[in-house]
């Protein structure tokens, strides 16, 4: 005898009654090869890296970077180097000015020396042959050196170079005796000059006060006369020897 047994209802759970689905339709496993870009790049990125690919990464990305970082510290550096160069060249041409204006303002002092000289030596000449052509012309200095004394001034004496003495004394003899002065050879006064003295002052109009004067007008310490070089001493002879006879 078929003994019947209720159908348990766990096994019913796993299944929806017919009746109680509105619409379906059937449904069929299709081709998992044509498989989502999506799900593509998921199982690509899952898939293992390769070590020499990724060293490869890692070695362009370090490139890279280093690229970057030393462009940037080439810059800073060009940068550093611009300033500091410019700097340093101001420096170099200001000194450079000022030592070329030093050389100039040197050379400009050399030149006018060079040309006070030349121009005090050929007014020297010039002046020398003068009194040796017109040496009569010493009288014009005596008569201006009476001239500069004070009217009131006594006791004048008029010192002139002996070579002078004729010359004054016939061409000035008018001035001379209006001021009541006496007229007196001396070998110390140059030829071409005079020194009058009086009670109250000197006036020195002696060629060589005259030309200094004038030489300082010009920039120049040249003498009347040219130093004079010292004299060899003399060496006396040996005594002679009595017993040499």
């Amino acid at each position: 005898m078929t003994s019947s047994k209720p159908v348990s209802r766990d096994l019913y759970s796993r299944f929806i009654p017919r009746e109680e689905l509105s619409s379906f339709a059937s449904w069929s496993f299709g081709d998992v090869s044509a498989a989502s870009p999506q799900g593509a790049a998921t199982a690509e990125a899952e898939r293992p890296a390769d070590p020499a690919e990724l060293h490869a990464q890692q070695v362009r990305a370090a490139r890279q970077s280093g690229y970057q970082d030393g462009y940037r510290d080439g810059l800073v550096a060009l940068e550093g180097f611009k300033q500091s160069f410019a700097a340093q060249t101001t420096t170099q041409v200001g000194a450079l000015v000022r030592s070329v204006g030093e050389q100039l303002d040197a050379l400009q002092q050399e030149m006018a020396r060079a040309i006070a000289a030349t121009a005090a030596g050929l007014a020297r000449q010039v002046l020398r042959a003068e009194l040796e052509a017109n040496p009569e012309r010493v009288a014009i200095v005596a008569e201006q050196a009476l001239d500069a004394l004070l009217l009131s001034a006594r006791h004048i004496v008029l010192r002139v170079h002996p070579d002078d003495h004729a010359l004054i004394a016939g061409a000035s003899a008018e001035a001379i005796a209006a001021r009541g002065a006496r007229i007196v050879a001396d070998a110390q006064v140059g030829r071409g000059g005079c020194r009058v003295e009086s009670d109250i002052g000197l006036v020195d109009a002696t060629i060589e006060e005259r030309w200094r004067r004038a030489a300082a007008s010009l920039g120049s310490e040249l003498p009347w006369q040219d130093a004079v070089p010292p004299a060899p001493p003399v060496i006396p002879s040996a005594a002679k020897d009595p017993g040499d006879a």
